[in-house]
């Protein structure tokens, strides 16, 4: 399936703000002082390790913004599976904006193909259940549609974006509320009738109270599959069913087989590592 790429108008301020920041008050001192103004050059975006490319798009506004005369191929599109020594994309034009841009693209680049990269593996793992891997609220600061964008061309979900497209009832909410069913009923009552609600629940008492209350989604977290099984069947198809807790690669196979819909992954984006992937000068 192909992922529609982020509109320009979500990607150039993001890559923007970053340039500001490497560029300071004086501009790449470095660069200015030793490729002469007129130089120019072809490097190429190469795969260093196995993976998955996202981000090409921030990498490549990258060098434009920089120096608009900066042309730009892709030889593997966002999505694509990569091996060591994989020609991404090639960038040919003034030197300068290249080596100043440089950084910043591989930035976007190296971490939004390593979050990719990490959900695919957890996608691959759970291949042949009918459950979905997504993410979480547990974005780095500024990148949230950047990196929730990188799990779905890894092959992942996006669970919700922020506080205001859906409701998620945790322990402390259940905790302040004084039980399961006023924060329920409470939250029933104060969103719109489009808005779901989730419920986090630890046992399979809050579970089965769940059940009476007719919550669109429960989190069973850090249950492991027997206890997960035995959730999904007290569910019964009444609800969307979640794991959540540390949850991994080699963990995920026999969390998806208890039948849940969705395994919750949060290093996904906070804690991924990233791909790492080089600019390799080209020409002489």
């Amino acid at each position: 399936m192909t992922i529609p790429p982020l509109p320009a108008i979500m990607i150039e301020p993001a890559v923007r703000a970053a340039l500001l920041e490497d560029l300071g008050r004086a501009g790449d001192l470095t660069t200015d002082a030793i490729v002469p103004a007129d130089a120019r050059t072809t490097c190429a975006l190469v795969a260093r390790q196995p993976g998955v490319v996202a981000g090409l798009d921030f990498a490549l506004w990258a060098f434009r913004l920089i120096d608009p005369r900066i042309e730009c191929h892709v030889s593997l599109p966002d999505g694509s599976r990569l091996k060591p020594g994989d020609l991404i994309a090639t960038v040919t034009g003034p030197a300068r904006g290249i080596l100043t841009g440089e950084r910043v693209a591989l930035n976007f680049l190296s971490h939004l193909s390593g979050v990719a990269s990490a959900t695919r593996g957890i996608a691959d793992a759970i291949e042949g259940t009918k459950a979905r891997v997504c993410c979480t609220r547990k974005t780095m600061p500024g990148l949230r549609a950047a990196q929730k964008y990188a799990v779905r061309v890894g092959g992942g979900s996006n669970h919700r974006f922020g506080l205001d497209d859906a409701v998620l009832i945790k322990d402390n909410h259940v905790a302040i509320a004084g039980g399961v069913k006023p924060a329920v009923e409470r939250a029933r009552a104060g969103v719109g009738h489009l808005v779901k609600i989730e419920l986090e629940v630890d046992t399979l008492d809050q579970l089965r109270e769940a059940m009476t209350l007719r919550v669109d989604a429960v989190l069973l977290d850090n249950m492991g599959p027997d206890l997960l099984r035995e959730a999904v069947s007290i569910v019964d198809g009444r609800a969307i069913t979640e794991a959540s807790g540390r949850i991994r690669p080699e963990t995920a196979p026999a969390i998806a087989a208890s039948g849940v819909d969705l395994l919750s992954v949060g290093w996904l984006t906070h804690s991924a590592q990233v791909l790492d992937i080089g600019l390799d000068h080209r020409d002489g």
